[in-house]
């Protein structure tokens, strides 16, 4: 019987035994490009968006699993683990000055409405900045503050936005204006987090120069009054994550590594966290060649990580005990493509020889690596709560590291090649060594504090879930036809 040259090759690469020499070299720039190229047309094609709740971030599951379920599917079994969650979209936001300008604004995820259709006319009260512990962080801070029928004004930074809305709420605010801490107009969008639905005021968000002007204007005695309007839908939406897994390896030895799929609605997403989801579909990609290793790899792109790292929170939360061993180690890639990179890896007590193996590779490339504590901020923190080891990383985001951060412009243009294929490039190496050798890899941390980041992880998931199913569209009739993205 003859055999092809073809066959034989294919024959040969399947019999072969992982090493991470070999996954560092199937990872090549022009692979990572032409997915991230993909994921561009897609947001492209759907409104310049992937986010939760959108034609975008549905189009992009399917992506993944043509790749996935399609291709890889002699190697590896992949399943969609479904969720619903909050949706939110700002339809309008409007803020006129009192000479009847318009004001260039922004407005934060799950912004609440104004009343519709005229939006709220008031008068401005200024608040003392603080650029320590932030504007109009803390309760004392408004001491002597009557904010009743007003709009406040309030220097943005440091605290989280929801917070000083819900004091400015508490002493009387009908909403807030936030003018940004640094000049221009090219500055992120936060949100305001599905678990604060019902609890604040609405908000706009305008320029520094603007809020300073509006200042001395009030110090020199004004009546400055301001019309602020905002027209937002909040609703439930199904969404996705994606789960594959080898074939091959011990189903009770598991080694996970993740990135989120979705972006934020101002933006394609491509840095963030596009250069995460390419990164582990190009090692997956790889790893399906080989064999032998003997500990089950898992992939995982998470849903609504923009929204509050929901998807991973719904993967983690419905994990039992049991389960949770089994995953020996979870490495996650979030914004690893910067155009202006920082190489930070994240850690923490329990990470093990996770940082080292990402270390010694970035190192070895001249790039000097920094080091943080993982923050609550990506799709690790459910597992850190569990007590899982995990290492991830990550080369910063908003200036100077990647000004078009939760813009529009995190385009296929905002990306550093070089440091994109260097970090995926430390990624398959870590994940390589990891499937074959365990040394090094602590156990899962079961002690009480861990216990405790677990009950409230659920608390928290539950809570959400309540505030979530609590949530209504404002407007069905008018905007009904904007609903039915799917």
């Amino acid at each position: 019987m003859k055999f092809s040259r073809a066959f034989l090759f294919a024959s040969a690469v399947a019999g072969e035994l992982l090493t991470q020499d070999k996954a560092e070299a199937d990872i090549k720039t022009d692979e990572l490009q032409r997915v991230l190229w993909n994921l561009n047309k897609i947001a492209r094609d759907n409104g310049g968006t992937r986010a939760f709740g959108t034609p975008g971030y549905k189009a992009s599951v399917d992506f993944i699993l043509e790749r996935v379920q399609t291709r890889f599917a002699k190697q590896l079994d992949t399943f969609v683990q479904p969720f619903n969650w909050t949706y939110d979209e700002t339809l309008k936001i409007s803020v006129t000055g009192p000479a009847g300008e318009n004001v260039f604004v922004i407005s934060p995820q799950y912004n609440p409405s104004t009343p519709l259709p005229g939006g709220i006319t008031a008068s401005l009260i200024n608040t003392p900045v603080n650029d320590e512990t932030g504007s109009m962080c803390l309760p004392e801070q408004w001491e002597g503050i009557d904010a009743t029928g007003k709009l406040a004004l309030i220097k943005r930074g440091t605290c989280a936005v929801s917070d000083k809305l819900k004091l400015a709420k508490a002493h009387g605010a009908l909403g807030v204006i936030l003018y940004n801490q640094a000049p221009g107009t090219d500055y992120a969008t936060p949100t305001l987090g599905a678990e604060n639905i019902g609890l604040l005021i609405p908000v706009g968000i305008i320029p520094l120069e603007v809020g300073t002007a509006w200042i001395a204007r009030l110090a020199a005695g004004e009546d400055v009054k301001v019309n602020l309007l905002v027209d937002a839908v909040s609703e439930q939406r199904e969404s996705w994550n994606i789960i594959s897994e080898t074939k091959e390896g011990d189903p009770n030895k598991v080694v996970m590594v993740g990135a989120h799929l979705d972006s934020v609605q101002e933006g394609p997403g491509i840095n963030d966290d596009g250069s995460g989801t390419a990164a582990i579909l190009e090692i997956a990609g790889s790893i399906k060649k080989y064999r032998g290793f003997p500990h089950k790899i898992r992939f995982g792109w998470w849903g609504a990580e923009e929204n509050g790292l929901v998807g991973s929170y719904y993967y983690t939360e419905h994990l039992t005990p049991a389960e949770a061993d089994k995953i020996k180690y979870y490495f996650n890639y979030d914004m690893i493509a910067s155009p202006f990179p920082k190489y930070e890896i994240s850690s923490y007590e329990n990470s093990g020889v996770g940082p080292s193996l990402l270390e010694e590779y970035i190192e070895s490339k001249g790039k000097t690596v920094e080091y943080a504590e993982f923050d609550g901020r990506s799709d690790y923190a459910g597992f850190v709560d569990l007590g899982i080891p995990v290492a991830g990383l990550f080369t910063g985001d908003g200036a100077p590291w990647d000004p078009c951060y939760h813009q529009a412009c995190d385009d296929i243009d905002n990306i550093n090649w070089e440091g994109f294929t260097i970090n995926a490039k430390a990624a398959a190496r870590a994940l390589a060594r990891v499937a074959n050798d365990l040394s090094g890899v602590p156990p899962r941390l079961t002690t009480t504090p861990n216990l405790r980041g677990r009950a409230k992880m659920t608390q928290n998931f539950k809570q959400w879930e309540k505030r979530s199913e609590g949530a209504s569209h404002t407007h069905m009739c008018s905007h009904g036809s904007k609903l039915n993205v799917f």
